[in-house]
């Protein structure tokens, strides 16, 4: 590993607490977990930093994974107090979550840093058209979910989620939605997901990017970066309080379309960095 002199820690660190505000303030103001923002967030500050092109997305990710962790856990305790996580629900998505990581992870490693920033690129396209123009018309009566629908869609949650670098919620929350939950029940059910998803996902992209061995950026264990992880967990939770500050100034149906509004910018220049790498 390269030791750095001070000056480019310091450089380090202002940037990764700079992309760390913004992401944070972003996270509380739209009201989502982070990972669809903190990747390229992250994915910013290491190009910035002008980290090795061959892992930096890998390093994104993993980083946006192991950053949730302990947000995730916050949320989902202040989500039960209100009686807004279905638990029976996280328990019978477990153990196919579990799966759906470990196969994600393995596409994840394999993937090269342009195929995973197109990835990210489609994704948060889709997910920006769902928050401008379905958030608001789905069904509001719960219908019962088979357990074959819950197994095969924890697999394909799980699966995507790793790759992508997030906790789910951007995918369990429209689930949810579609078979009617409440949206507070359906926000605070996919924290708990988030958290296995997390969890798993960093340990098994630690494992990865030791067994592929290719990752020469300071301050990482595998395909996590530590200075990232550090930087980013405080700031984003005090500037996620400031965000969720601002969202009782602004109306909810405009509050989406604004966070749709902002995947589709992120998803362009998702695009155009995807072009000009690969």
């Amino acid at each position: 590993m390269e030791i750095l002199n001070f000056n480019e820690i310091l450089n380090l660190l202002l940037v990764l607490g700079a992309a760390a505000a913004v992401a944070g303030f972003m996270a509380g103001l739209l009201g989502v977990g982070g990972g669809i923002i903190m990747v390229p967030a992250l994915y910013y500050a290491f190009t910035v930093l002008d980290f090795d092109i061959v892992t930096r997305m890998h390093l994104s990710v993993g980083t946006s994974l192991a950053i949730i962790i302990p947000t995730s856990i916050i949320s989902t305790k202040t989500h039960s107090e209100y009686d807004a996580v279905d638990f029976k629900m996280v328990k019978s998505f477990g153990i196919f979550i579990l799966f759906g990581v470990i196969s994600g992870t393995f596409l994840a490693v394999n993937l090269k840093t342009p195929a995973l920033v197109l990835f990210f690129s489609i994704f948060a396209f889709m997910v920006g058209l769902f928050f401008i123009f379905l958030r608001e018309k789905l069904v509001d009566n719960p219908k019962k979910i088979s357990n074959l629908v819950k197994n095969i869609s924890g697999i394909i949650i799980g699966f995507i989620s790793v790759p992508l670098g997030i906790g789910g919620g951007s995918l369990m929350v429209p689930f949810m939605r579609t078979f009617g939950y409440d949206i507070r029940k359906s926000i605070g059910t996919a924290a708990a997901v988030g958290f296995l998803i997390a969890v798993t996902g960093t340990i098994t992209m630690i494992i990865g990017g030791k067994l592929i061995d290719n990752v020469k950026t300071p301050f990482s264990i595998g395909y996590i970066n530590l200075l990232g992880f550090a930087v980013f967990v405080p700031v984003t939770m005090i500037m996620a309080r400031l965000g969720a500050k601002a969202v009782y100034k602004i109306d909810k149906k405009l509050l989406s379309k604004i966070f749709g509004i902002f995947l589709l910018i992120v998803s362009i220049r998702s695009y155009v960095e995807y072009l000009s790498i690969s």
